[in-house]
C-alpha cells in the first residue's frame, strides 16, 4: 500500500513580506498530481494545515479547494491538527467530510479510532493523533505528568490497546504532531517547549509500523519507521538548504517498508544568505547565481554604508532581509536583542531575566519551577480561550 507523507502546509503563511498562496496553490497542484500519476492509496497530512488559528479567507478556500480535488479522486485523505491549527475550527463538518473519503483528526479523544483500509493482504489501520497541549489533555488521559512524552506515550497506549484487538497481522501507520529526539529544528517552527521537555523520544511509537510525522520542516529520517516529511515551502532563511519533498511510502503486506522515496515540491524561488562587505556583495562575481533568490543579506562594514537596502535591491531584487554584523565587535555587546534571544526557550529566557534584575546567579530550582508552572498555565488557558472563540 502506497502512502503519501506531507504535513506543515501552513496555509496564509507569507515570507518576509512575499505572499505564497500562490506557490501554496502550485504545491497543492503537485500533491494532486502526484497523487493520480503514481497511484497513491492514502494521502496522510500530519497537522499545521494553517498558519494561525484563524486563518485568511484566501486559505480557508485553497483549503476547500484541496479537499474537493483529493475526494474527486477517490484517494483516501488523513488529517490530523497541529499547533498552529485551531483544532476545533479545522474539525467542523469531520462527520460529513468523512464521508468523501477526508478523514480529520482534530479530536485527541478519538485517537484511537482508526482509519481501516483494506488491500489484498488485509487491513491497515491509520491513526490520527493531533497535536496534544500537555496541560489540556493530562487528565483526559491519565498522563503521569504535564509533558510531551507523557501524554503522547498515554495516547500511543491507547492506540496500541485498539491495535491488539485488530485482526491478526493488521498493519498500523501513526499520524503525530511532535518534536522527536533526533529531529532538526529550524527557525519557522513555533516553539512547544512544555515543563521543560522539548522532545520525545522516537520509541514512543514502538509497535506501530509507520510514524508520520509533523512540525519540523525540514524533511528527515529519525530512524526507517519514524520521519518527518517537512514543510513543503521554505518558511524562514534557516531553510536555505532543505530540499523541500514529501515522502512516497510502500508498506508491504507483513508491516516491512518497502520503499521510502522523496518527492521533491515545486520551488518558487531558492534562498540566498549572503555576508559579507556591502562592496563586496556588489561586485563579487561569485553571487550571480543569486541574483533572482529571496536573499538575506548581513553586511559586515565596520560603519552602516549609505542606503544599503537600495543598491543591494540593485543587484538583487528579491533582498527581503538585511541585517548588521560589523566586523571586530564584541559579540554579545553589539548583537541586537532579537539575536541574543534566537534559539532560547521562553524558560531559558525568563531565567535569564531573573538573573539579570538580581545582578548575578541563575534561578533556583524552585525558582525555575514556579516559572515552568506560569508558562504551561498560560499555554493552557491559551487553549482553553480557542476552544470558546
Amino acid at each position: 500500500m502506497k502512502f503519501l507523507h506531507t504535513s506543515d502546509w501552513h496555509l496564509g503563511r507569507a515570507f518576509h513580506r512575499v505572499n505564497l498562496l500562490g506557490a501554496q496553490a502550485a504545491f497543492v497542484d503537485h500533491l494532486v498530481e502526484t497523487v493520480r500519476e503514481r497511484e497513491v492509496d492514502a494521502v496522510l497530512v500530519a497537522g499545521d494545515i494553517y498558519d494561525r488559528a484563524v486563518p485568511p479567507l484566501p486559505a480557508v478556500e485553497l483549503y476547500d479547494r484541496a479537499l474537493h480535488r483529493l475526494a474527486e479522486l477517490g484517494v483516501p485523505t488523513v488529517m490530523i491538527s497541529g499547533n498552529h491549527d485551531s483544532a476545533r475550527r479545522l474539525g467542523v463538518g469531520a462527520g460529513l467530510i468523512d464521508r468523501a473519503g477526508i478523514h480529520l483528526r482534530t479530536d485527541p479523544a478519538g485517537c484511537a479510532d482508526p482509519v481501516v483500509l483494506a488491500d489484498v493482504h488485509g487491513d491497515v489501520a491509520l491513526y490520527g493523533l493531533p497535536y496534544l497541549e500537555p496541560a489540556l489533555v493530562k487528565d483526559q488521559f491519565d498522563a503521569e505528568k504535564v509533558s510531551h512524552e507523557a501524554v503522547l506515550g498515554a495516547a500511543m497506549d491507547r492506540i496500541r490497546a485498539d491495535l491488539a484487538t485488530r485482526p491478526p497481522g493488521t498493519r498500523s501507520v501513526v499520524l503525530a504532531h511532535a518534536f522527536v529526539t533526533g529531529g532538526q529544528a529550524s527557525d519557522s517552527e513555533r516553539d512547544i517547549t512544555v515543563g521543560g521537555v522539548e522532545a520525545v523520544p522516537a520509541s514512543v511509537f514502538d509497535g506501530v509500523d509507520y510514524a508520520a510525522l509533523g512540525h519540523l520542516h525540514g524533511c528527515q529520517t529519525i530512524n526507517e519507521r519514524v520521519r518527518y516529511s517537512g514543510s513543503p515551502l521554505a518558511y524562514s532563511f534557516s531553510e536555505v538548504d532543505h530540499r523541500k519533498t514529501m515522502w512516497l511510502i510502500e508498506l508491504g503486506g507483513e508491516g516491512e517498508l518497502v520503499s521510502a522515496e522523496r518527492i521533491d515540491t515545486p520551488v518558487p524561488r531558492s534562498l540566498a544568505r549572503l555576508r559579507g562587505p556591502l562592496e563586496d556583495l556588489l561586485e563579487d562575481p561569485a553571487h550571480t547565481a543569486y541574483e533572482d533568490a529571496w536573499v538575506e543579506a548581513t553586511l559586515t562594514d565596520p560603519v552602516r554604508p549609505e542606503d544599503p537596502m537600495a543598491r543591494l535591491a540593485a543587484r538583487f531584487p528579491h533582498t527581503l532581509s538585511l541585517a548588521f554584523d560589523p566586523e571586530g565587535r564584541e559579540e554579545e555587546a553589539g548583537a541586537s536583542y532579537a539575536q541574543r534571544l534566537k534559539g532560547r526557550s521562553d524558560q531559558e529566557i525568563a531565567e535569564d531575566f531573573v538573573a539579570h534584575v538580581r545582578g548575578g546567579g541563575h534561578a533556583d530550582e524552585a525558582e525555575r519551577a514556579v516559572l515552568q508552572g506560569a508558562f504551561d498555565d498560560v499555554r493552557a488557558e491559551d487553549g482553553r480561550q480557542e476552544t470558546h472563540r
